[in-house]
């Protein structure tokens, strides 16, 4: 079975690469729209996001990894470098822009560049502060032991979880990582009436009675504020 499959790939390289890579990006966003919790998937835009990935990206990708094992043949820690190098500095931030513009462009948006502009050196920063140790050393593997008619479905592989975040920038975030973060987590929720009462208080409250709400004991006023009581009056019949 896996050799079937190796020897369809061999046969059908650009094929096989384009459509994983393409998939992928589509997972990315089904994979965003349900940590959403939205009740429909809009397949619509998932749509969307396939359509750049296959028309694009998925393209972009393999022909950008035989551009790259061309010019810099061989598996020298030296070759390899340069290949990790370029990948980083022309083919990312060439990839995340035609992300955010094309699918400004399927959207029908009135300035397709309005996204890119907003949010492109935000993604491309997170990508250089928080991922790029990791997708260095993944391309550093994909270059050394990766055969070439596989490495545009690798990167795909590793870069599904970077496809989910980019979905979520262009619909919900700023391309920052604050952003994800606090859409992973979610706004607090509050104190349940159990946990309240275990604590001896009610929710919204710190256990003390709110202002305006009479004690159920008074504390008795001193002899002095009390008023004193008039002697009756006793009238004379005339």
């Amino acid at each position: 079975m896996r050799t079937t499959v190796l020897e369809k790939v061999k046969r059908y390289p650009w094929l096989t690469n384009v459509t994983l890579y393409g998939c992928l990006f589509a997972g990315g966003d089904c994979v965003h729209q349900w940590f959403s919790r939205k009740k429909n998937i809009d397949w619509t835009h998932t749509r969307k996001v396939a359509l750049v990935a296959f028309s694009f990206h998925g393209n972009f990708n393999y022909f950008w990894m035989r551009a790259l094992e061309r010019r810099f043949p061989g598996r020298s820690v030296g070759m390899v470098l340069r290949k990790v190098l370029l990948d980083q500095t022309v083919a990312a931030p060439v990839a995340t822009s035609v992300f955010y513009t094309g699918l400004s462009f399927l959207d029908g948006k009135n300035d397709i560049l309005q996204d890119w502009r907003d949010k492109f050196l935000n993604t491309y920063r997170v990508r250089l502060e928080h991922t790029l140790a990791l997708l260095i050393h993944l391309q550093f593997l994909n270059f050394v032991l990766v055969p070439l008619y596989l490495r545009t479905t690798f990167t795909g592989c590793c870069a599904f979880l970077w496809a989910t975040f980019l979905c979520f920038s262009q619909q919900n975030g700023d391309g920052t990582a604050s952003s994800a973060v606090a859409w992973i987590l979610g706004p607090q929720k509050d104190q349940s009436p159990e946990e309240s009462q275990r604590e001896g208080t009610h929710p919204g409250q710190d256990g003390s009675l709110p202002q305006g709400t009479p004690s159920r004991t008074r504390t008795p006023d001193p002899p002095q504020s009390r008023p004193r009581a008039n002697p009756p009056c006793h009238l004379s019949p005339p």
